[in-house]
């Protein structure tokens, strides 16, 4: 069950026969399956232990020290303080992603615990896409810290949507004041809207794009969790975070997952193509890739396999 603060969530009814966005289980309650249906998100509380969570935490901060420097881990910083002198820490680090190589911060998507659920949205066979372990910095008064409303889908050249789930968990407690989520409830029943850089004042981070054109009078519900909390939403949904108005750093890990059983798409002539420009070039700086690479390349070097049979991705 949601925590919201503000907006409205619906608990219309769905016949079984009707469901589209989860799959026949015996790990989610009927409830909860209607909740997903309708609203493109679920909750799961206190579902991460907090062994696991300090682990992650530990293993973190080695890397802002770097003193472990797992092959393909994309380090990104604040907009606000890429040119700032502080020492190797958390505070020089907003970001860590494609943490596919380091075995630590990967066991987050090879948990028990994670994976019951993520199979009831992407059936049995289940490939880790992307990795991400965000450390929201306290804002710098310029707003940069916030994440416009965005569609996850927007990154990924694979398909069908319904068999991709992101799994969210608070690594502390998360509210309004530092940053947490915000989503639009039932915004996971459109489609793929247009995205680029918002124009904000001071600017916006690396690949931070957001949609052009939502309706700006859809109800939003911010999501208060705790430590442990964990929420697996829909990559249509139109979701995004507030800024940090604390002095801590507000951290999350998470983990895109997808059926094996997708398969990719060429993004050239659709929306997706200015991410995918994006990407390889950012791929190319970095890790020296090739002319010919595109996007499905560089999410073929992402994609771990989980759980079952690797098919299509």
């Amino acid at each position: 069950v949601a925590h919201p603060t503000t907006g409205t969530i619906s608990s219309a009814s769905c016949h079984p026969q009707q469901f589209q966005y989860t799959l026949d289980n015996n790990v989610l309650t009927l409830e909860q399956r209607k909740f997903y249906e309708e609203n493109g998100f679920l909750v799961i509380k206190n579902l991460v232990p907090d062994a696991d969570i300090q682990r992650f935490r530990n293993e973190f901060e080695k890397i802002c020290r770097k003193e472990v420097k797992p092959l393909g881990l994309v380090v990104m910083r604040d907009v606000t303080i890429s040119k700032s002198e502080y020492a190797p820490s958390e505070k020089m680090t907003t970001k860590v992603q494609d943490f596919q190589e380091d075995k630590e911060l990967f066991r987050y998507c090879t948990l028990p615990e994670i994976l019951k659920y993520v199979e009831c949205f992407t059936g049995p066979n289940i490939m880790a896409m992307h990795t991400m372990l965000i450390n929201k910095p306290p804002d710098s008064g310029k707003k940069t810290s916030r994440h416009p409303l965005h569609q996850d889908l927007h990154y990924f050249p694979f398909r069908p949507s319904n068999l991709i789930v992101c799994a969210w968990t608070a690594m502390e407690h998360i509210d309004r004041n530092n940053g947490c989520l915000v989503v639009l409830p039932g915004t996971h029943k459109g489609s793929l809207k247009p995205h680029d850089y918002p124009k904000w004042e001071g600017g916006v981070n690396k690949m931070f794009h957001g949609i052009q054109d939502y309706e700006e009078n859809n109800a939003r519900v911010h999501l208060v969790m705790e430590k442990g909390d964990t929420v697996f939403f829909h990559p249509l949904l139109i979701h995004g975070s507030g800024q940090n108005k604390t002095q801590g750093f507000r951290k999350a890990i998470s983990c895109h997952f997808a059926s094996a059983d997708c398969h990719y798409i060429d993004v050239k002539g659709t929306s997706q193509e200015n991410i995918e420009k994006e990407v390889v070039g950012i791929a190319k700086k970095f890790h020296g890739a090739e002319n010919s690479t595109d996007l499905k390349d560089i999410w073929m070097f992402r994609a771990r396999l989980v759980k079952g049979e690797r098919t299509n991705l």
